[in-house]
């Protein structure tokens, strides 16, 4: 493995120094999410100039890589006043918390400088690894991996058994969006998610063609760069029309289907299914007229085409008046919303 050994450097003179004779006490935290080794240099620089480096976990994931880089580690866990007596003569000690933190140790240091009766080091809090933006998912991951194997029903599902809790997910997401319910909404696109990891660490397991997140995951990455050449490449797009053009394009190369049709859903509700047809048939600049039958399904289909034409969600727009629906029926039950 290849670590760079950080070279000494001279102190910063714009760094408050250490209280004369009381000395200085570092809690150095580090992510688990973040590869271990990979320190910010204020670490470095910190544990290179420490008297002392202590961790109380002698199996924490940082220590090769901080002895490999030269610095001596004690593995030690001391009470906050055995601490503050290490400090003792202007001393600066780095504690490498453990993943836990060190609860124990900073409450006896605050009652210890709440007391009054003891001269306290210079405390200090310094990260030296921050979570990078979507490291959470990975504990996601392994959260899923594990009820996987320990949960007895998580354990027995598939992609089948789930998949209503998949359709039952995503309308309560959309629910959530329509009532403006910010919580709410949080959480549904937390069940949404979870979904979508359940069923990669399924396809995991499969036998013929299996795949794991890390493959789902890349393959929406290369898809969103390929159909955004107005991000990505070489291509120009100052409306949101244009972006739809490069993506209908890109999608159509991509796809090679032989109709507009191809790939539209059946199974979606109705009008949501009348919409996209609509949808497909304007887009592509055909002109087909609407089936002309009796039938209250040949009037809604014309209504939701009408609805598409006018840049109206059918779906949306019906479930909006279901609700004034469902409040006048309230209001005539005296049942309060």
């Amino acid at each position: 493995m290849n670590t760079t050994r950080p070279e000494p450097t001279t102190p910063d003179p714009s760094a408050t120094p250490a209280a004369a004779g009381t000395g200085r006490v570092v809690l150095l935290t580090t992510s688990h999410r973040v590869a271990p080794g990979l320190l910010s240099w204020p670490a470095w620089q910190a544990l290179r100039a420490a008297d002392r480096v202590l961790c109380a976990d002698g199996a924490h994931p940082q220590l090769p890589y901080l002895r490999e880089a030269g610095t001596a580690v004690d593995e030690a866990a001391p009470t906050a006043e055995e601490l503050v007596d290490a400090c003792a003569g202007g001393r600066t000690v780095v504690v490498v918390a453990t993943g836990e933190g060190e609860p124990a140790l900073t409450d006896g240091l605050a009652r210890l400088a709440g007391s009054g009766r003891v001269p306290m080091p210079e405390l200090e809090l310094l990260p030296a690894s921050y979570d990078l933006p979507g490291a959470r998912l990975l504990d996601l991951v392994q959260v899923m991996d594990r009820i996987r194997a320990e949960c007895p029903w998580s354990s027995r599902q598939t992609h089948q058994g789930l998949a209503k809790y998949g359709i039952e997910e995503a309308y309560e997401l959309v629910e959530a969006i329509e009532e403006g319910d910010r919580d709410e909404l949080r959480e549904e696109l937390g069940d949404v998610l979870l979904q979508v990891v359940f069923h990669a660490r399924i396809a995991e397991e499969d036998p013929d063609a299996p795949f794991s997140i890390d493959d789902v995951a890349g393959g929406i990455v290369a898809k969103l760069i390929h159909r955004h050449p107005h991000v990505f490449g070489d291509e120009t797009a100052s409306t949101p029309e244009e972006v739809k053009e490069h993506w209908l394009r890109t999608k159509a190369v991509e796809k090679r289907r032989a109709s507009v049709t191809d790939g539209i859903p059946l199974a979606q509700p109705g009008l949501a299914l009348a919409a996209k047809l609509a949808s497909r048939v304007r887009t592509a600049g055909l002109e087909v007229p609407l089936p002309q039958a009796p039938g209250i399904g040949y009037e809604l289909l014309a209504l939701a085409a009408r609805a598409e034409t006018e840049g109206v969600d059918p779906e949306a727009a019906l479930r909006a008046a279901a609700r004034a629906y469902r409040d006048a029926v309230r209001a005539a039950e005296g049942v309060e919303r």
